[in-house]
């Protein structure tokens, strides 16, 4: 077993029950976090026919604003995680909560093409870093053999915002207008910094890295960490898990109509079952990881072989559902293809805390999402190219998924001989000796 990192989560002046209620306090704002990031992030797409009507714009400057979202998102991840080693998430969390509600603030009114396309590519840059400081967050409250399941509960808020966000956002869309919608969202992400103001608290491995003596990091060890085969595994497995979650979002509505021929209304419906499969699937991976290292499992087969076999199986869907004919058999493998990814992140992050020390481990799950964001500007262009060149048809989306299933599928089986926690573990202990 690695030598982990953790501190002993009886602190004085804490009773167990009381760190237990801080630690899940903790996993629920974290949990609103990660819901209020999806719901900004898919709130344009639900309001797009209206916002290129009121800005006067075509199909192809849309895809520029959507696109824009990413042009900054990498940076960001970078840019936030090394500052986290130097402030506290404590601050960093609300701030950047802040910054998405600044970023919204100009969209309650009408605005021109320009003002859309700044605000979109500030809140990618500050949206960068939201998935690893919430899970970060989470693990610094739970010892080693019990973070896969609150980091599963974090990547299934991924999921939940847009399931929930589709019917409240299009509903206030409709009833009012898309400036309503930034408007909702707005006062949603304010109340969460107040209750961040509230209830978080500092957790004990936070309090014991504060009151520790002040080192200058070594960011020779960061780099150490960063190159070992398992921080390698878990970037190209995020990496390739990350390519199925851009799809998703970007182009799944429209395949469902334009490929599988659903109207509009049944296509939005179709939508939101694979985000409720994976919000399922995601705390269900993280309560069996916990299970599997409880039962004395090596953690390159509870957090590596398993977060992999999540991937591969939906990368094998993605190219079995360009396969089948229409029916049942597609739609069941659609909805597996576009929803197994999302239990690995929980689960293969969960790596990173058992390799990397606290101080450091914010900078590592900064670099990895900066990593598996690459994936949000490429999927959609090897699709969006592949649908061109074969016809806005089923041709046209068999030919994108069939070469998406087989990247996925590759990158996940590649990951599974790097990812060895318990291996690399010892290599660093060595190096740092």
């Amino acid at each position: 077993m690695p030598p982990t990192p953790d501190v002993d989560v009886a602190t004085p002046g804490r009773t167990s029950a009381g760190v237990r209620r801080g630690a899940w306090t903790a996993t629920a704002l974290a949990f609103a976090f990660m819901v209020l990031n999806f719901a900004d992030k898919s709130v344009l797409g639900f309001a797009g026919s209206r916002v290129m009507r009121d800005l006067g714009i075509g199909p192809a400057e849309f895809g520029l604003v959507q696109s824009a979202f990413f042009w900054l998102f990498a940076a960001g991840a970078l840019i936030v995680g090394a500052l986290s080693i130097r402030v506290s998430t404590r601050w960093l969390m609300p701030a950047l909560m802040i910054v998405w509600v600044l970023t919204m603030v100009p969209l309650l009114t009408p605005v021109s093409f320009g003002v859309l396309l700044a605000c979109r590519v500030v809140l990618g840059f500050a949206e960068g870093p939201a998935y690893a400081l919430a899970t970060h967050v989470v693990h610094s409250w739970f010892p080693a053999e019990k973070r896969a399941l609150p980091a599963g509960v974090i990547s299934a808020g991924s999921s939940v915002g847009p399931l929930v966000a589709a019917p409240v956002l299009t509903w206030v869309i409709v009833a009012w207008s898309w400036h309503a919608a930034f408007g909702v969202l707005i006062v949603l992400g304010l109340l969460w910094v107040v209750a961040w103001a509230v209830l978080g608290r500092p957790s004990p491995e936070e309090t014991a890295v504060a009151d520790a003596p002040r080192t200058r990091t070594d960011w020779r060890l960061v780099g150490r960490q960063l190159a070992t085969p398992t921080i390698l595994g878990v970037g190209l497995l995020t990496f390739v898990g990350y390519w199925t979650t851009t799809l998703r979002v970007s182009w799944l509505p429209l395949y469902l109509e334009q490929g599988l021929g659903y109207d509009t209304t049944s296509a939005g419906r179709l939508v939101t079952l694979p985000y409720a499969v994976a919000a399922v699937a995601a705390i269900g991976a993280g309560l069996l990881s916990n299970r599997m290292v409880a039962r004395g499992v090596a953690r390159r087969v509870a957090r590596g072989w398993l977060s992999a076999a999540f991937v591969v199986t939906g990368g094998a869907c993605m190219f079995l559902l360009t396969v089948v004919g229409p029916g049942l058999a597609q739609m069941v493998f659609t909805v597996l293809a576009f929803s197994l990814n999302s239990a690995s992140y929980g689960v293969a992050l969960t790596v990173v805390a058992d390799l990397v020390a606290p101080a450091h481990r914010g900078a590592v799950l900064g670099v990895l999402v900066a990593i598996y964001s690459m994936a949000g500007v490429i999927a959609p262009l090897v699709l969006g190219f592949a649908v061109e060149g074969a016809g806005a048809g089923a041709a046209g989306y068999g030919v994108g998924f069939a070469i998406s299933g087989v990247v996925i599928v590759v990158g996940g089986l590649l990951s599974v001989p790097l990812i060895d926690p318990e291996r690399d573990a010892t290599r660093l202990e060595r190096a740092t000796a």
